[in-house]
């Protein structure tokens, strides 16, 4: 049984939920997201609430309702608030700049890189951090990894690019010989 999968989602009035078998469409005014949920599962509407509704009683079948509720739930916080994942840039010279759906990354190579963001999802630089906004959790989180693979932090000095909430480990560098 799933503590997760049996609690309802409340849908807020801005929300329309449109059920099509197992597709569920959700449309908010941050944007529009559609999932497919896997047979084993059922979506039901109530009047200002979904549930998540398990067919036969296997493991396997507990486990896709927590998780499908879950994604059911991302779902409609993100078409009401949306995601955001922010990344700190450190180190001489390191620049990025934003034009249209190209991300433009200054990190110390000697070219710079340019990054196109998928649709739905807004880049902002501020000084020295990214925020990459979207409704699709899971593409906001992609998106920010990828971003963050071009110049992973290192331990010595601490440049390159980290998640605004992550903490690097630093490591003493070399110490001359004693004799």
């Amino acid at each position: 049984m799933s503590r997760i999968g049996k609690k309802p989602i409340g849908l807020p009035d801005k929300v329309e939920v449109k059920l099509d078998g197992s597709t569920v469409d959700v449309k908010g005014p941050k944007g529009h997201l559609t999932y497919t949920f896997r047979k084993e599962v059922k979506v039901e509407k109530a009047e200002k609430e979904l549930l998540v509704v398990p067919g036969e009683k296997t493991p396997k079948t507990d486990a896709l309702w927590g998780l499908s509720r879950t994604i059911l739930s991302n779902m409609v916080t993100g078409v009401t608030t949306g995601f955001v994942k922010t990344l700190e840039f450190n180190g001489v010279g390191y620049k990025a700049a934003v034009s249209g759906s190209n991300l433009t990354l200054n990190l110390g190579y000697s070219h710079p890189i340019d990054y196109k963001l998928p649709q739905g999802i807004e880049a902002k630089v501020v000084k020295n951090t990214i925020e990459i906004h979207g409704c699709d959790k899971e593409l906001v989180g992609f998106v920010a990894a990828q971003v963050r693979s071009y110049r992973e932090p290192e331990p010595y000095k601490g440049k390159g690019l980290k998640y605004i909430d992550e903490k690097i480990i630093r490591k003493a560098g070399k110490t001359g010989a004693k004799k």
